[in-house]
């Protein structure tokens, strides 16, 4: 009787079990499916140069830039490895070189710096915001952060503020809101590695000026931009 009474027991409870581990494994992929994205914030440092640079200009220091935004992930195959991240975000970029600008009765005017001359700094920023779009592939799961991506990138931006500083023991010559920058700019990036950092290049596709000239040649110049970049969920 007791040994009736033990399997009786037993087979009253598998069901119950099997159901209560069904529905956990069910609720995980539902969980899985419904809420894991990757990747929101991001944030990032780099090293700015100059291409297509007009005869004699140089860089001789370290230009930095910064940025930081918001991007939404959208993952589209079930796995959620592949996805598409529109955001909104800004950049600070800094470009030393030999280009001094000036503005003799409100005309912007460009002179590349003579290499005897001496000073003390000549350089121009930026301070744009920017509506980068993304098309992501990371080997990333729900468990686990710690992922290989590969993330290919378009990013629009509108200049808010510029501001051109060049100073030598005569003093300083600032000029602000130059009109000859493009107000639009725009270009392609990608962002590669793995876990916490990884490496980030940024070509711009149209020139930082769009009307500026120095010794009868047109300055057509963009920027390539390399550094390192941070996301955060």
């Amino acid at each position: 009787m007791r040994l009736f009474l033990g399997c009786l027991l037993f087979l009253i409870a598998l069901p119950v079990f099997s159901q209560e581990k069904a529905s956990t494994e069910n609720a995980s992929k539902v969980k899985i499916d419904s809420l894991y994205r990757e990747d929101q914030f991001y944030f990032g440092f780099t090293l700015n140069t100059l291409q297509d640079k007009p005869v004699g200009l140089t860089q001789d220091k370290f230009s930095s830039g910064f940025t930081l935004g918001f991007l939404r992930d959208m993952p589209i195959n079930t796995k959620r490895t592949i996805a598409i991240a529109p955001g909104l975000g800004f950049t600070f970029n800094n470009y030393n070189q030999n280009l001094a600008v000036t503005q003799p009765n409100g005309v912007p005017v460009y002179t590349i710096i003579d290499p005897l001359t001496e000073y003390n700094k000549n350089r121009f920023s930026h301070f744009s915001v920017d509506v980068p779009v993304e098309f992501r592939w990371r080997s990333s799961t729900f468990e686990s952060h710690k992922f290989w991506r590969i993330y290919g990138g378009f990013k629009m931006s509108y200049l808010i503020y510029d501001k051109s500083v060049y100073e030598d023991s005569q003093g300083k010559i600032l000029v602000t809101n130059n009109k000859d920058f493009s107000k639009f700019q725009y270009g392609a990036y990608v962002v590669s590695g793995y876990n916490t950092i990884n490496v980030y290049a940024y070509y711009g596709l149209n020139s930082l000026f769009q009307s500026a000239k120095t010794n009868n040649e047109s300055i057509n110049m963009n920027s390539l931009n390399i550094g390192i970049m941070f996301y955060i969920l």
